[in-house]
């Protein structure tokens, strides 16, 4: 006969019950329910830490490209002129200088719009 309540069954449930503290209602104490939430659970927390990723690069865009922008230059035209200056900082970084260190990005941006091509006069 197949036992079905032994004591690893037991602590098997036990386990998975306290992984489901905090759920709502049935969750929390019924093995079935439990296991469906702790599944579905696991599987937005998988998808979200990508999407946070994603949701954090473009907070940093929205910040610099701001502050470029009452600086008279645009975020493409930043980053450009930072690339070919051979500047190594990422977004997170220009972001924070951003916020906390108005007078160093103004250098920053200084440093980029210096070494961007300069615009030709248009042909008439």
């Amino acid at each position: 006969m197949r036992a079905r309540s032994g004591k690893t069954v037991l602590r098997k449930r036990a386990r998975t019950r306290k992984l489901a503290k905090g759920f709502r209602l049935s969750r929390h104490n019924l093995y079935r329910q439990a296991i469906v939430t702790l599944i579905r659970g696991r599987k937005y927390a998988f998808r979200d830490r990508r999407a946070r990723k994603r949701d954090f690069r473009r907070l940093w865009i929205i910040r610099i490209n701001a502050a470029c922008r009452m600086r008279g230059l645009r975020y493409s035209e930043l980053i450009h002129g930072l690339q070919l200056a051979q500047v190594g900082l990422d977004r997170k970084s220009l972001a924070e200088i951003a916020v906390r260190d108005p007078d160093t990005f103004t250098k920053i941006v200084e440093l980029a719009r210096q070494h961007l091509p300069k615009p030709e006069a248009a042909a008439t």
